[in-house]
């Protein structure tokens, strides 16, 4: 249906105006413009050029007296006007003569109120008309430009085919002559084998190579796809080149032109869109080298940023070089309506701003045990807005990024060494030489054990307290998560206790004790310790023997 409809558009603009060459015209009665050249408006000179280049009625001739050659030697003027008219097909510039002043003293505002006229100052900004005298020629720079724009516009020989597909045959068929239509058979056959040539290039040379060299997967999900993408672009910008030779009528290469200006972006964007993917891959590999978690989570985000770069950018070459608009209004347009979105979105630039200095910082990473006030919990996932994190509870909190940029945060994630701190009370009734025996034995369980820093502990008996002696418990263990600090503790704790029943210490707990006359036939219920030292040295050594050795 949409096929049909575009048809229809087409048959109708090809029906309702008269077109000579790049020269369309919506007046239903042309000027006469009989055997003499008038060149005295810009409006008489343009008709004069394109109609005596017409093949109906052909004459260089006279069409090369629009142009002014006085500024060159030995021109050839007949040469030079049908390399311009050349130009103006190549370009794809359509001239309509309702644009075309018919005042022979026309003034370009635009160029300080000069006697010029330019026809296309975005596609062909060096040919335009000038007054000379009483006459309106194409200028003597113009001319001096022809013969480099048309090398430009058609490069690598490729002007050769102007006048070599012509002597196949000028009869017409469905609108076109006989060598457009073997033209663009011929074309067609290209396009089908370019893309034959570059997929066994590229899914098998390519794929093959990196698959040798042990990068089969790195070929196949993201370096593969790239080189489709570009081949496509590499054919699109093939055809772009040769379908000028074809000077196909200007209504259809009109539409061809912005088909293949769109496209040619398009296509630029979709590899650059692709390559994102590469980069990711390369930034996520080096992320698995390091030590930190934090970078694994920023590749995606930077993925996700750089994607969405590649395609605003994208989408604004489209605009102005494929559909021919002026962007400079919209970025005018959107810078306002940037502040005013920024003004009711300070929220989010903060967070999106307090997750850039995140990953500046790296106050924390993946795994960490972060806290500041309400905050209590293991990282999970850093946004772009905000950060995921675990509580103890097994619920998930998330914060936004700005408050956290903004917070003080005490990281048990990176804690060095995690600490112990407990106090030991033992009763009252425990004579000084246990207590020092048992001091010592407690500093040989933190020197024994494996993951204790042996560099930094305190172990004192400092305190006398109301119902207890107390002994300072500091110690150190040098594990990286809390699961193994809570192992390392239980281990500690349970040599302290096996320490305490070998030599007989009894630890204290809040009581109050009664005091009774001891009756003969019973005994008070305070245990009778030994007083000599060299008893507890003996059982000291016997517990680091038995208990400590076998660990």
């Amino acid at each position: 249906m949409i096929k049909k409809y575009f048809l229809f558009l087409v048959l109708s603009f090809l029906i309702s105006n008269q077109s000579i060459g790049q020269l369309i015209t919506e007046d239903k009665n042309l000027p006469k413009i009989g055997e003499k050249v008038n060149l005295s408006s810009p409006y008489h000179t343009t008709l004069t050029f394109f109609f005596n280049l017409e093949e109906s009625h052909f004459e260089p001739e006279k069409a090369g007296k629009t142009l002014d050659v006085s500024g060159m030697k030995n021109p050839d003027a007949e040469k030079l006007a049908v390399q311009l008219k050349q130009i103006f097909e190549g370009k794809g510039v359509i001239i309509r003569t309702s644009e075309i002043p018919n005042d022979q003293n026309y003034r370009d505002s635009t160029s300080g109120a000069e006697l010029i006229f330019y026809f296309d100052k975005k596609n062909l900004p060096g040919i335009f008309l000038e007054k000379e005298g009483n006459e309106w020629k194409f200028s003597s720079f113009s001319v001096s430009q022809i013969e480099e724009l048309h090398s430009e516009t058609y490069p690598y020989g490729t002007a050769k085919l102007l006048n070599i597909l012509p002597k196949i045959g000028t009869q017409e068929y469905l609108g076109l002559q006989l060598w457009q239509l073997v033209g663009i058979f011929i074309l067609i056959l290209l396009v089908f084998l370019a893309h034959w040539i570059f997929t066994v290039a590229v899914d098998n040379v390519l794929l093959y190579s990196f698959k040798r060299f042990g990068y089969g997967k790195l070929g196949e999900n993201y370096l593969l796809p790239v080189a489709r993408v570009t081949s496509f672009y590499l054919i699109v910008l093939l055809l772009s080149i040769f379908i000028r030779v074809l000077q196909l009528p200007t209504e259809i290469w009109s539409w061809v032109l912005v088909v293949f200006r769109t496209l040619k972006p398009f296509l630029i964007t979709l590899i650059f869109y692709k390559l994102v993917n590469v980069l990711a891959a390369y930034f996520a590999r080096l992320a698995t080298k390091t030590e930190s978690t934090l970078d694994d989570q920023l590749v995606p985000l930077l993925r996700k940023t750089l994607k969405a770069f590649v395609v605003i950018i994208g989408t604004l070459f489209i605009l102005r070089d494929g559909l021919n608009l002026d962007i400079i209004p919209f970025l005018t347009g959107l810078s306002i309506g940037g502040v005013a979105i920024a003004l009711a979105a300070q929220d989010t630039i903060k967070n999106f701003f307090g997750s850039v200095m995140i990953f500046i910082d790296k106050p924390f990473q993946v795994g960490d045990w972060i806290t500041s006030g309400d905050i209590d919990g293991t990282v999970e996932e850093v946004g772009f807005r905000s950060t995921r994190i675990r509580t103890f509870r097994n619920s998930l909190m998330y914060v936004p990024n700005g408050k956290i940029a903004d917070a003080t945060l005490d990281n048990h994630g990176l804690r060095q060494y995690r600490r112990f701190y407990t106090t030991l009370t033992v009763t009252y009734d425990t004579p000084p030489q246990l207590i020092e025996e048992f001091v010592k034995g407690l500093r040989e369980i933190v020197v024994a054990h494996p993951h204790t820093r042996k560099d930094m502990y305190h172990i004192y008996f400092n305190n006398l307290s109301s119902y207890s002696q107390d002994i300072m418990f500091y110690i150190f263990f040098e594990v990286p998560t809390w699961g193994e600090e809570l192992a390392c503790r239980h281990e500690i704790l349970v040599q302290t206790v096996k320490l305490a029943n070998t030599l007989g210490v009894r630890f204290a707990f809040p009581t109050q004790t009664l005091h009774m006359e001891t009756f003969p036939e019973k005994k008070g219920l305070v245990p009778e310790y030994n007083s000599d030292s060299a008893f507890y040295q003996n059982k000291l050594g016997e517990f680091m023997n038995t208990t400590l050795k076998k660990k």
